[in-house]
């Protein structure tokens, strides 16, 4: 069993060579990805890669439409999104749909888990917009890239679960049964390395910004960014709430659920605002029916 002080670079080395088969992503978002990093793209540009894929386009004018938008009128052509609603939300909402495709499909997956998953991802992607909108932090950390972090802040389980399901198994075993232990610490003991860092890998395979690949790996401990990346803190403080909001509302329970007093600092914020920032979460949950719909793959 691998060390849990192992190095960082032994530690990638080491998921590379336990997870061969790192999900890539659809052609689709790749095109799409690489023209929305030319700041001379045209919304037509970007319309028409994503109408060459015809499913795509319907998830992407479902989610346009949705209730989270709130848009007064229909928007039926991915051309009109980009124009209503800006290339960083269409970006977001490309990758919302890729993820969403490439995931919800895992036939090993339990049903129950993913769906869960599902919600806690989609909350804490919520919250990170929210926060990032609250604070009206610069355009390269803007609210979109917040929720894409926030969405995908855990993707590593998911990688874990179905590229290491007998080693996930132990990992679920061994949380159940050490329900004070640190699971990102259970799952080093496990395999030598968390699933902040897969999430991590997985985001730089797929050309994701540094800042978001940086937010996924260090969401749980904010204090090791030593590039002090706004998202990183956005991400921790949105993950810290999004539990304290589901225990609130539910039977589940997780001990010791904590924030790093840094991250209210760095975000300009108060401990005494998590209630409010609860619920305005509560309320923006309310008009995700169509993304959970689509991440469950219905």
């Amino acid at each position: 069993m691998p060390d849990i002080d192992i190095s960082a670079e032994k530690k990638i080395k080491l998921v590379i060579n336990r997870i061969h088969n790192l999900p890539t992503p659809p052609i689709v978002f790749t095109q799409v990805n690489r023209v929305l990093n030319n700041p001379d793209t045209s919304a037509y540009q970007i319309g028409a890669i994503i109408s060459e894929d015809p499913a795509l386009t319907a998830k992407i004018l479902k989610l346009t439409n949705s209730a989270f938008y709130g848009l007064p009128r229909t928007v039926t052509s991915v051309k009109q999104a980009i124009v209503i609603l800006g290339l960083d939300a269409v970006r977001s909402l490309v990758l919302s749909a890729s993820v969403f495709e490439t995931f919800s499909k895992q036939s090993n997956i339990d049903k129950d888990y993913l769906d869960s998953f599902w919600r806690h991802s989609l909350s804490v992607g919520f919250m990170s917009r929210i926060i990032s909108r609250t604070k009206n932090f610069p355009s390269f950390l803007e609210a979109e890239e917040s929720f894409s972090a926030g969405l995908l802040h855990d993707i590593g389980k998911i990688v874990i679960f179905a590229h290491l399901p007998k080693e996930f198994k132990q990992i679920r075993k061994a949380i159940r049964e050490n329900p004070q232990e640190d699971h990102c610490t259970i799952e080093e003991q496990a395999l030598g390395f968390d699933h902040a860092l897969v999430g991590s890998c997985l985001a730089r395979k797929w050309n994701l910004p540094d800042e978001l690949a940086t937010a996924i790996r260090y969401h749980h401990n904010p204090e090791e960014d030593d590039e002090d990346n706004i998202n990183t803190h956005i991400i921790h403080l949105s993950n810290y709430l999004s539990k304290i909001n589901e225990q609130e509302n539910s039977s589940f329970y997780e001990k010791d659920i904590y924030c790093n007093p840094i991250a209210w600092e760095k975000l300009g914020l108060r401990p005494d605002q998590e209630e409010q920032l609860i619920q305005v979460l509560q309320t923006e949950y309310m008009k995700a029916e169509t993304f959970l719909n689509m991440a469950r793959g219905d």
